[in-house]
């Protein structure tokens, strides 16, 4: 399956909405685009919206623990916002939603956020 990502800015924050399956197969996409959103933005804030995220296993995991340890060592963040009830489970039995901030929705603030790319 194909995995589909765009990013847009809004109130200070970077929404990177995400759709698809992120697995052995595509998370090398997926961390390319981190990686093209932290050389070519000043991104430190932001958020994944995960409500097009059927499927992700430890690899996609992995690549958003990177993300959080780039963002981090910016000064930054990296929150998720309205995982699926599958997505939701792997994060809690791998005791991930204590290490990210997860939202059960995305936060109304940035539901108004303008499309970037």
């Amino acid at each position: 399956m194909e995995l589909k990502v765009s990013t847009r800015s809004h109130a200070g924050h970077t929404v990177m909405a995400i759709i698809g399956e992120i697995d052995l197969y595509t998370a090398p996409g997926l961390q390319a685009e981190f990686t093209r959103l932290l050389q070519e933005s000043p991104a430190t804030h932001v958020v994944i919206d995960m409500s097009g995220v059927e499927f992700c296993d430890s690899t996609g995991m992995n690549v958003l623990l990177s993300a959080l340890k780039r963002l981090r060592e910016r000064g930054g963040t990296l929150e998720l916002a309205a995982p699926r009830p599958a997505v939701r489970k792997i994060l809690q039995v791998t005791g991930l939603d204590s290490v990210f901030t997860v939202y059960e929705a995305m936060p109304d603030k940035l539901l108004s956020a303008k499309r970037q790319a």
